[in-house]
Order: structure tokens, then sequence, then C-alpha cells
């Protein structure tokens, strides 16, 4: 794990970036940032929102 975290606080319309920056603050690598924004959006803790509306996420 890096040393330097990053913490967001919780708000709304936070982007799909946003995530992905974070989680890569907390990871070794790229592999394993992808594998963890892969987990968060298939376990449905994180959801994206399309113009109001949840849309699934498919985790290939």
């Amino acid at each position: 794990m890096k040393k330097t975290n990053q913490i967001l606080k919780p708000r709304q319309g936070l982007s799909l970036g946003d995530l992905i920056l974070a989680v890569s603050s907390c990871t070794k690598n790229t592999k394993e940032t992808v594998a963890a924004v892969a987990d968060l959006l298939g376990s449905g803790q994180v959801r994206i929102q399309s113009n109001g509306r949840f849309t699934r996420a498919q985790v290939c």
C-alpha cells in the first residue's frame, strides 16, 4: 500500500475518475486498481448514475 492515502468526503456527484483516483492512491499498481474498481462496481458498493438514473456496470 502506498504511504499517501486520499480520503474523499462523502458527497453527491463524484465522477468515475474521482473513484479511480481515490482507489489508485491506495493500490500498488494499475492492475490492482482495475481489480479494486471492478470489485466495487460488481459488488454494488459503488453505483453509476447517468442522467439521474442508476445504471448497471458490466464488469468483464
